[in-house]
């Protein structure tokens, strides 16, 4: 399957700023085919007459919630593997065409997106697809088993490839025909549905569903209210940045201003008593800065310090 567009052809696109394999993409097609190539390599390794394959796919394929594997064990769902099996694949060809398809259709949303958005993207939709495999295939009597695969978070993409470029020309291979993306992509979400029903096809159909409609609600969220990338990015971050620890004192501990000339250059910490934390007089810290300004730093007591430094951090 490939895609062309008049429109991508003319002046200045596809030049300046576009790059024909993001950064991010590029690193979700390094990652994948590292794990495959992981894969195929546990093929032939036993651990205690146990298939290098089968532990793989216990503790990073996607594991039913409830019910028993082929070996008669539980089977061992973990929330990790809601990330990890996007990344683990069934064969050569389930990873060649997700991969392409990744490429064809998130290359240009990536470049327009960003980085950082098309990733959360990515994974989300991702997530939305094996919850919906784990919580609705018990409901539809469903048999158990491991899923593994990047098709959910491939729905979700070729999703925000149909609903930011609709008009856009996709021209199928076998046979050649050409058709608008909207509609060939809204063609294969209603196949999806109707295949659900099908007893025993391995193919996790429930996932791509989760994975279409997650990417859905997403844009359509992110077009009403917009969705604030960097500010996430800087919350995961926060969130496993070691925090110092403050020993706390009794009573008053006062350290020294650090000074060069009249200008404060370190300055540590005072702890006061609850009757040092009264309110401090403005015409208080107006006199402190013209002493300041007449005399220097230095020509202030350890008590106006004190006064001006409990007023710097009340600001």
């Amino acid at each position: 399957m490939g895609f062309r567009d008049r429109d991508y052809y003319r002046k200045g696109s596809g030049l300046h700023g576009f790059s024909f394999l993001p950064p991010m993409i590029k690193d979700i097609l390094i990652i994948n085919i590292v794990v495959f190539i992981i894969q195929f390599l546990f093929e032939n390794i036993y651990f205690g007459g146990i298939p290098g394959t089968y532990i793989l796919d216990r503790y990073f394929a996607l594991n039913p919630i409830g019910g028993v594997d082929m070996l008669g064990n539980s089977f061992n769902f973990q929330v990790w593997q809601l990330i990890t099996y996007q990344f683990m694949h069934g064969g050569f060809w389930h990873i060649f065409f997700n991969m392409l398809m990744l490429w064809m259709f998130g290359m240009e949303i990536e470049n327009l997106w960003g980085s950082k958005k098309f990733l959360i993207y990515y994974l989300s939709c991702g997530i939305g697809g094996g919850l919906s495999q784990i919580l609705i295939s018990p409901l539809l009597g469903h048999y158990a088993a491991f899923t593994i695969g990047a098709s959910a978070s491939i729905f979700g993409v070729m999703v925000a490839f149909g609903m930011t470029f609709p008009d856009r020309y996709i021209f199928l291979l076998f046979p050649p025909i050409p058709m608008k993306a909207k509609y060939l992509i809204g063609f294969l979400i209603i196949i999806e549905y109707l295949s659900v029903g099908n007893p025993g096809e391995p193919i996790a159909h429930l996932a791509h569903l989760g994975g279409a409609t997650v990417g859905f609600l997403f844009i359509m969220y992110d077009r009403r209210h917009g969705i604030n990338f960097n500010k996430f990015f800087d919350l995961f971050r926060d969130a496993f940045k070691r925090k110092p620890k403050i020993k706390k004192r009794e009573g008053n501990f006062r350290r020294p201003f650090h000074t060069k000339g009249d200008s404060i250059i370190d300055a540590d910490y005072y702890e006061i008593n609850d009757k040092e934390k009264s309110e401090i007089d403005q015409e208080e810290i107006d006199r402190i800065l013209d002493k300041i300004s007449a005399g220097g730093y230095q020509s202030l007591t350890e008590e106006e310090k004190r006064i001006l430094f409990e007023a710097s951090k009340r600001k």
